[in-house]
């Protein structure tokens, strides 16, 4: 086994021996790829190009709505139409007015906006949510990695202080018998 498999193969061995410790990971299977993918691959990813990649067109459509229903934009446009509407058939048109006061068909219309709003939002937010719960996966990942990276070259730097004291020591052999080498002649 030359140098490099066996670098490689000590990697496996910490991530194992990292993964084993989590304490996050009890019970749960380890899987080879999540091992070789941590060893060798890049984990990180960007989540919301991939999350965007794979949205529908009614997914996008939803995000849309739910994004303008939740903005000042739609709140005070929708505030004005409001007045409008009021102003509009308990004054201006009191005699002819299509919806007089108690304004029932102002009420089914915003129950109507209501019914079809909320659900649109409710996807977009469990859309949302799982997105978050991607890239704190992704995080997790990244992270973990880091780790493995840190505690590799942690015990590549306790080797090289052992090595170097043992060139210290060696060193300090050969000056010893170089001086009494030196000495005796």
């Amino acid at each position: 086994m030359d140098d490099k498999e066996k670098i490689s193969y000590t990697k496996e061995e910490l991530v194992r021996e990292i993964l084993e410790k989590d304490k996050d990971l009890r019970g749960s299977n380890i899987d080879e790829e999540l091992i070789h993918e941590l060893i060798s691959g890049k984990v990180s990813r960007n989540i919301n190009e991939t999350n965007d990649e794979n949205l529908t067109l009614a997914q996008r459509i939803a995000d849309k709505i739910a994004t303008f229903g939740g903005s000042w934009t739609f709140i005070i446009s929708f505030g004005v139409v409001l007045v409008i509407w009021i102003i509009g058939n308990a004054v201006i048109l009191s005699s002819k007015a299509f919806d007089p006061y108690p304004f029932v068909f102002l009420n089914l219309v915003l129950s109507c906006l209501a019914a079809i709003q909320a659900p649109i939002i409710m996807m977009s937010q469990n859309r949302k949510s799982e997105k978050d719960r991607l890239t704190a996966a992704n995080e997790y990942l990244v992270n973990l990695k880091s780790e493995i990276i840190t505690e590799d070259l942690h015990k590549k730097i306790d080797a090289l202080l052992e090595q170097q004291e043992e060139n210290k020591r060696t060193q300090e052999v050969l000056l010893k018998i170089l001086e009494e080498l030196k000495n005796k002649n």
